[in-house]
């Protein structure tokens, strides 16, 4: 029987980070439900560790990532291209000591196979990594878009901010909830998760500048790591 699902946002290799979240969540490998809305891969030097914590994780369910995408193309053809190198790409080679060949099967699997681009949980709540045109239900989003899509946080906040003003309503979409990551709330001068409208951001900058982020769905109560980059000293500045 599950006691909690939880969602965390995009890790980034924050091994550190991670270990952090759970311990200050308490979360139980083999009773919690953990959804993780992707990018595992890039940025700090910890993206083996995380894979293999995570394939602890007894109900564990894996959204895949832009970042991810591309570090499985590394991973499976040794597909190395520019953007995805000077983007934290170096990292992830890093961890796996700069071979493809070491890259375990199960982390290819949970990337290659089992990973999903969207999911929606009984409660009729939408995680993604990026996000999709809200006038249409998710699963008529293309896949890129799911990856790399930005708007539906962009319009989220607008209508938060202006829906008293022009009319609107601040509900968006026929979602419940919709978490997402991708998007630091950096952007948006924010350190902690926001919500905009029935839209969630995990992704409080913890590849970079900011923290690591895990919250339970149903309470909305979140947990965070110490600033990632002071748990990598010696790559601050990379």
């Amino acid at each position: 029987m599950i006691n909690r699902t939880l969602v965390v946002g995009d890790i980034h290799g924050g091994f550190k980070a991670l270990r952090q979240c759970f311990e200050r969540a308490n979360f139980v490998h083999n009773k919690d439900k953990l959804i993780c809305l992707g990018d595992v891969c890039d940025g700090w030097p910890g993206t083996k560790q995380c894979f293999d914590e995570l394939l602890k994780v007894k109900n564990l369910v894996y959204i895949l990532g832009n970042h991810d995408a591309w570090a499985l193309e590394w991973m499976l053809y040794e597909k190395q291209e520019n953007i995805w190198t000077s983007q934290g790409g170096m990292a992830t080679q890093e961890s796996y000591g700069f071979d493809h060949e070491n890259v375990p099967t199960k982390h290819i699997e949970l990337l290659n196979n089992k990973a999903k681009f969207y999911y929606i949980d009984d409660r009729n709540r939408v995680f993604v990594h990026g996000g999709f045109d809200p006038r249409f239900p998710v699963e008529h989003e293309i896949k890129s878009n799911l990856l790399w899509d930005r708007e539906l946080l962009h319009e989220a906040y607008e209508r938060e901010h202006y829906a008293d003003y022009h009319g609107k309503s601040r509900q968006l979409t026929k979602y419940i909830d919709i978490f997402i990551g991708h998007t630091s709330t950096y952007f948006y001068k924010e350190k902690e998760p926001t919500h905009y409208c029935e839209v969630w951001n995990l992704d409080t900058g913890g590849g970079w500048e900011g923290k690591l982020t895990i919250m339970d769905v149903d309470t909305k109560e979140y947990w965070q790591s110490d600033v990632v980059e002071t748990l990598y000293p010696k790559y601050r500045g990379r």
